[in-house]
């Protein structure tokens, strides 16, 4: 994932930005976390009414403290849930009291960016007028980025809304998260501010069903497990992240894995995220010594268990030619609906190219037995 977040719409904003500055002639506590683990889009802050504040409704004294936002983007927060006082919801009307803590999630605005329509191929598996789930292939970059200006997702996405003659309320839709360059599979994108408010809150509650596939390098020795460690941005290359086990950097990660089948060198496993940080699954697996076939990032891009024979070589090269990818997919992705309330759910095939090379390794698996017999 880049880190151009001033580039691109919906972005995460750097601490040195301005967006959701806070002003500084206010003396209440306020504690504000930017957040983009795995590529989702929103902003925590939580502030501490300082004793003598007079009641007043909570739209405009968070208006009033946080520079940069509009009071309409308060109320949709609030009809979304994502206002809280003292832990409990509250509506844009309620009356703020000294020595309230109030937390807010916050989805982030479009930001100013000239996406022009685009032709794109898109596989749209849903779409209402609140939101399009789509089932993004290889390749595709999702927001404009350095690097990739145009071309992406969004562009897309633009493209379609102006040839089925969508009334969107920007012309590229809202971001609630984000998946790889790389990555296959689903993401969910939202219409309006309101319906990404919603989506937001259930991200940053962690009550989104994702399941992922991938196949990655060795065997195991249990049939499922749990990976825990925090993720942080890598001191050695800011283009990776890394784990950090005791817990002094990054934040917290909970990765469940099961294994679905099983190649002798290499296993194709199903993944749960408890949580969903930046390249959680690439980084956690080659964490515990099974980076993702063919990540060339995380170091599955060579040959890392097998035999030495020429054949074998050539055997993986002809894999990574036909999936010059990380293998991770995007299989199952589960919401309630920020409209009608209903619970949603939608699965997906794996691409070609990851069912190809499958494919190819139950071939190996079965003429290695044959051998050994």
């Amino acid at each position: 994932m880049n880190d151009d977040s001033n580039i691109y719409p919906n972005a995460p904003i750097k601490a040195d930005d301005d967006f959701m500055e806070l002003n500084d002639d206010t003396v209440d506590t306020i504690d504000s976390e930017t957040t983009e683990e795995d590529g989702k889009l929103f902003e925590h802050v939580r502030i501490t009414v300082d004793g003598g504040q007079e009641q007043v409704r909570i739209d405009s004294f968070l208006t009033s403290r946080i520079s940069n936002i509009s009071r309409n983007r308060v109320q949709n927060a609030a009809k979304a849930g994502n206002i809280l006082v003292n832990g409990k919801v509250v509506k844009s009307n309620y009356k703020v009291k000294p020595n309230d803590v109030i937390s807010i999630v916050f989805a982030y605005p479009p930001r100013d960016t000239d996406i022009k329509p685009e032709p794109i191929s898109l596989n749209i598996v849903y779409e209402d007028n609140d939101v399009i789930v789509i089932n993004k292939q290889a390749g595709l970059v999702v927001h404009p980025a350095h690097g990739n200006f145009d071309g992406t997702l969004l562009h897309g996405l633009a493209y379609h809304f102006e040839q089925t003659h969508q009334s969107v309320e920007n012309r590229f839709g809202y971001l609630v998260h984000r998946i790889d360059k790389d990555t296959t599979g689903l993401m969910v994108v939202t219409k309006n501010e309101t319906a990404q408010a919603i989506l937001a809150r259930q991200f940053f509650d962690h009550s989104i069903h994702r399941r992922y596939h991938a196949l990655v390098w060795g065997d195991f020795n249990e049939s499922e497990g749990t990976i825990i460690g925090n993720i942080g941005r890598s001191t050695s290359d800011r283009r990776k992240m890394a784990v950090y086990p005791d817990g002094e950097y990054g934040k917290e990660a909970v990765t469940h894995w099961k294994v679905l089948e099983r190649f002798g060198y290499v296993t194709l496993n199903e993944y749960r995220l408890e949580t969903g940080r930046t390249h959680q699954i690439r980084v956690h697996s080659q964490y515990i010594g099974h980076p993702l076939f063919n990540d060339a990032v995380y170091g599955g891009d060579v040959i890392l268990k097998g035999t030495t024979f020429s054949k074998y070589k050539q055997f993986i090269d002809n894999c990574f030619k036909t999936m010059p990818r990380h293998a991770l997919h995007a299989k199952e992705l589960g919401f309630v609906h920020p409209t009608t309330g209903k619970e949603m759910l939608f699965t997906s095939e794996l691409p070609n190219d990851m069912t190809q090379v499958i494919e190819k390794w139950r071939t190996y698996l079965k003429a290695r037995n044959l051998f050994e017999e």
